[in-house]
């Protein structure tokens, strides 16, 4: 079976060298807010403090586009916001995005500029879904929140065929779980899915490797473990919702992953390549130069945020429209 995905790129090829202002940002960032991350405690104050820092970098490099109309949703256990870009309709397809968070941080406000972004680069509306953080909601809260999301989209008239899921970091591990759960619970699943940086081994040992050999610009491996046993503790860390396994054959739609290269979860998403082409799921890996996390939200710190955002619209629009080609009809 292909492991490829079927999305074509207009654009110009994934650079082989980042520019200098990445790795100005990379270098500065490891004397800087890692070492800031670092010292934050592991209390209510060190939670809040981490919560504001991150909001704040979000905001300074990644604003939201002038234009955008942003749409609260209170529905029931669902929370989020549609995010529409300048010039973007409302209509019958739509981006569903699972923020990343360390399970900790992070919301919908937070994501608007990216999701603003990501509007603007395919032409659909984006639902950012915000759901319920640890330490306040332990798991598995996030993945309810995440399917429940999925679940309220296709109630409220939008066809699986019609909707793309989006992520990153832990909202990449939330995507995955969503799409084996719709799997064992023969629920349709999107066209197709896309993942920014992707958290897989919530033990962080994976990242501790990385991070050893390579200082991560954000923070230390130790300090996201330590965020992430917020929302783990209670759970054996083999729990089959957490150390999240692709089973051969099992029906997942196309994949699309991207991360950076000397980023502490660059061994996570080889491993969910590996994982997806082991059980023979389509499965598109792009490793960017560069060592910050999630670069495609902060494009005022890293230029190539843009070209990866692009490439990532083009997966995106290729795989709606291959999802209702009459060959892929006919095949289903």
């Amino acid at each position: 079976m292909n492991t490829r995905s079927t999305a074509t790129f207009p654009f110009p090829a994934v650079p082989t060298r980042a520019s200098a202002r990445t790795r100005f940002a990379a270098a500065a960032s490891v004397v800087g807010l890692r070492q800031v991350n670092g010292l934050l405690p592991n209390n209510r104050i060190g939670i809040e403090a981490g919560r504001g820092l991150i909001a704040g970098i979000m905001a300074a490099f990644g604003p939201t586009l002038p234009g955008t109309a942003v749409m609260p949703v209170r529905s029931g256990a669902v929370h989020g916001e549609w995010v529409r870009a300048a010039g973007v309709r409302q209509g019958d397809r739509a981006i569903y995005y699972l923020h990343g968070s360390g399970y900790v941080v992070c919301s919908a406000r937070t994501h608007r500029g990216l999701a603003s972004r990501l509007s603007k680069a395919t032409g659909l509306p984006v639902f950012v879904v915000d759901y319920r953080l640890a330490p306040e909601h332990p798991f598995p809260a996030a993945a309810e929140d995440a399917a429940a999301g999925y679940r309220w989209l296709l109630e409220h008239g939008y066809r699986a065929s019609d909707l793309v899921i989006g992520g990153d970091s832990a909202g990449c591990h939330l995507t995955l779980d969503l799409l084996l759960q719709n799997a064992i619970a023969d629920v349709e699943q999107p066209a197709g899915a896309f993942m920014f940086s992707p958290l897989m081994d919530p033990t962080l040992t994976l990242a501790e490797r990385c991070d050893r050999m390579l200082p991560d610009p954000m923070a230390p491996a130790r300090v996201g473990r330590r965020l992430i046993e917020l929302y783990t503790a209670a759970e054996p860390e083999d729990s089959p919702r957490l150390r999240l396994r692709i089973p051969s054959g099992v029906t997942l739609p196309p994949l699309f992953v991207q991360a950076s290269a000397g980023e502490m979860l660059a061994d996570d998403a080889r491993h969910l390549r590996d994982m997806a082409a082991a059980a023979g799921v389509a499965c598109e890996l792009e490793l960017w130069p560069g060592r910050i996390h999630v670069f495609q939200a902060l494009p005022l710190l890293v230029p190539e945020a843009a070209a990866a955002l692009r490439r990532a619209a083009s997966f995106v629009t290729s795989t709606l429209a291959h999802a209702d080609s009459p060959a892929r009809k006919q095949v289903s």
